[in-house]
């Protein structure tokens, strides 16, 4: 039955968020993989390919927009469905819905993160 485990990619660059977010999918029965950057997290992608994607948006090395933008313009990944975690308010969501090139992400939270909503949006979208 393990194997049946989904897999999370989580990209964050604070090692308290990524295991904070990585323990709650854990507790939910989710395997997880994480990354600290958007260089390590498409990698990550292109090696374990995982069922969804966690995102951090300010990050060092290639931003999460930089990274969110790469995956969704790769026919290989664009169905894979992300959730942007971002201390970055409801304007960056507006933002990012708006861009022409990529869809809207599949889903947005913004931090600090509520551990109920956040399984929700996962749930919602890899059951």
């Amino acid at each position: 039955m393990a194997e049946d485990k989904k897999t999370i990619l989580v990209v964050d660059d604070e090692p308290d968020i990524t295991l904070f977010i990585s323990t709650v999918l854990e507790d939910a029965g989710y395997a997880t993989v994480t990354a600290k950057d958007g260089v390590e997290a498409l990698k990550l992608v292109q090696e374990s390919r995982p069922d969804l994607i966690s995102l951090d948006i300010t990050m060092p090395e290639k931003s999460g927009v930089r990274f969110y933008r790469d995956i969704k313009e790769n026919p290989e990944y664009k169905d894979i469905p992300v959730v942007m975690v971002t201390g970055v308010t409801g304007e960056f969501k507006r933002f990012i819905s708006t861009r022409k090139q990529v869809p809207p992400p599949e889903g947005y939270l913004s931090k600090p993160i509520v551990k109920d909503e956040y399984l929700a949006v996962v749930r919602k979208l890899v059951g």
